[in-house]
């Protein structure tokens, strides 16, 4: 009897155990598959969001440009346009600054080097010929005192200065309309700021009662002008600054560089006189 009933104790566990893999086996598809149609059911969602974000973007930008749009007009789109015109031109002269200061930056140690090289190596005329071969104000002014050595070491101190007198003018050219911009933006903002009180008080005056909506045309007139004289005025201060900081730099460079070509100069001058 024991041994019958062991006999059907390990048939029983066998037979529940083959039927618990079977099961399992038979849950993985349907667990697999489950998870594939949440793949499927998210995916879409994945992608409407992915092309939901760029047409938010674009919905955004739109908005904005409407927004803009509407307030140039109910500003006055006549005196709008004229502030405007102060930043186009004001915008043009800074960056026409900036890409030539840009252009005159030099590297003054390898030119002073290459100038050093060539007074040992063929003097004058092989200087010369490296700071004509070489852009930039530095290099300017280097050969204008160097074309002056025969005159003598007073004379290519003073060719020197009164030459970085004439880059220096040329390095702020056109600042001074830069300024002019900057001081036209707010003034014709606060004119128009004058414009429109002088409409609102019109339409007190032939309404005959002071009220929101009667004045509200002429005021946001005034605010609208003014608000965009204030900023054209601000944007054209930042370039300006960002301007004279690089003048600023070359100038500094200018200075530098020729305090040390004159001690290359008087060098290889007494290296010529012994």
């Amino acid at each position: 009897m024991k041994k019958v009933f062991a006999t059907l104790t390990v048939l029983a566990m066998l037979t529940f155990g083959s039927a618990a893999v079977m099961a399992q086996e038979a849950a993985a598809p349907a667990e697999e598959a489950a998870v594939e149609n949440v793949d499927e059911v998210a995916a879409p969602e994945a992608v409407e969001e992915v092309a939901e974000a760029p047409a938010e973007e674009a919905g955004g930008l739109v908005a904005l440009h409407k927004t803009l749009k509407t307030k140039f007009i109910e500003g006055g789109a006549g005196f709008m346009a004229l502030t405007l015109v102060t930043l186009v031109f004001g915008l043009a002269l800074c960056i026409e600054r900036i890409i030539y200061l840009s252009l005159s930056k030099t590297n003054t140690k390898k030119l002073l080097a290459d100038v050093e090289a060539a007074l040992k190596q063929g003097g004058i005329e092989k200087a010369l010929e490296v700071c004509r071969n070489t852009r930039g104000p530095v290099a300017s002014i280097f050969y204008q005192g160097l074309s002056r050595y025969d005159e003598g070491i007073d004379v290519v101190e003073k060719t020197v200065a009164s030459y970085g007198g004439v880059q220096l003018g040329l390095l702020e050219k056109n600042l001074s309309w830069i300024t002019l911009f900057i001081a036209i933006a707010p003034s014709l903002g606060f004119l128009g700021t004058i414009i429109g009180m002088i409409e609102a008080f019109d339409k007190i005056q032939q309404v005959g009662d002071i009220s929101a909506t009667v004045v509200a045309g002429g005021i946001k007139v005034a605010l609208l002008t003014t608000l965009l004289g204030l900023i054209i005025a601000v944007v054209l201060q930042l370039f300006y600054n960002y301007i004279l900081s690089l003048v600023e730099g070359l100038v500094n460079e200018m200075e530098d560089s020729s305090i040390s070509l004159l001690d290359i100069v008087v060098e290889y001058d007494k290296a010529q006189k012994k």
